[in-house]
């Protein structure tokens, strides 16, 4: 009996490592996805104000006749206006999203995100961020006098890279813009396509936490949009957060995981790409 319990004794010691029968396995288990499901940007009851002075009724321009009234009145300055762009904004981002913006012109698009990345400030409710947003857009600031190789260095620079990784990053920067002998010539030779992809170039050229994109794709040519979506879902996989803002509808619905319309500063709908912008196509 005694030597019967040693050799079970034996046998369970050598037993592998069984999961336990109410445990599933899958038989060829994948890889694990990149991390999402943290929040990379909280918008609570955003709302944002506009100050816009000088303002007045369509029937006042150009009407000397009010011009001179003002002048009689001594109301010299000029009359402040307010627009309220943004209207009770509320929505979470996490880490893997491509989020983009629709809406028509003065929905609050490029306002909405110009506060997530801190440009401007909320009269009321908060906007959260983990990690340093970076907003890229058509005017984004490059000095037009200063060559594109110039521009190139500077603009890592400014971005937190480290005279290796910009060194390291050059060539593929140059190469993915496309515009090869003309990095030696000032940007005040560029056109506006030109200066559109370098900019998109040398910002994608690190990995960003919150990276906000303004209509910086709508000078590209069809070969940069498609290289572009690409970088666009590089970036999503190394678990950074990107919004895009963008006129060309089916470029959100081939990058993006999620859609937000705007309408008249408010969200009129949150959701999956293809329904929200088949009900923004409708309406």
């Amino acid at each position: 009996m005694a030597e019967l319990t040693e050799e079970l004794s034996q046998v369970k010691a050598e037993e592998p490592n069984v999961p336990n029968k109410d445990v599933r396995v899958h038989p060829n288990p994948e890889p694990p996805a990149p991390t999402t499901g943290t929040p990379t940007v909280i918008v609570d009851d955003l709302h944002i104000v506009y100050r816009v002075y000088g303002a007045t009724s369509d029937h006042e321009k150009g009407n000397a006749v009010h011009a001179l009234t003002r002048l009689l009145k001594r109301q010299g300055r000029p009359q402040m206006k307010e627009v309220h762009a943004v209207k009770g904004v509320t929505f979470v981002a996490y880490h893997g999203d491509a989020i983009g913006i629709v809406g028509r012109n003065g929905s609050g698009k490029s306002t909405l995100l110009r506060a997530i990345a801190g440009l401007l400030p909320p009269h009321s409710g908060s906007v959260y961020t983990d990690g340093q947003p970076s907003l890229l857009g058509v005017n984004a600031a490059l000095m037009r006098e200063l060559t594109g190789e110039r521009n190139i260095v500077l603009g890592c620079y400014a971005m937190g890279m480290t005279p290796a990784q910009v060194k390291e990053k050059y060539d593929e920067i140059v190469d993915f813009s496309g515009i090869g002998e003309f990095v030696q010539l000032p940007m005040s030779t560029y056109s506006s396509g030109m200066g559109a992809r370098l900019r998109f170039a040398i910002s994608s050229a690190k990995t960003h936490d919150v990276l906000l994109i303004d209509e910086a794709l709508a000078t590209g040519d069809r070969e940069f949009r498609k290289k572009s979506e690409q970088r666009i879902k590089q970036i999503r996989e190394s678990a950074g957060t990107v919004f895009l803002v963008a006129h060309d509808l089916r470029v959100i619905e081939e990058t993006c995981n999620r859609v937000i319309w705007l309408h008249k500063g408010k969200i009129k709908m949150d959701g999956d790409p293809k329904e929200v912008i088949a009900a923004y196509n409708k309406g």
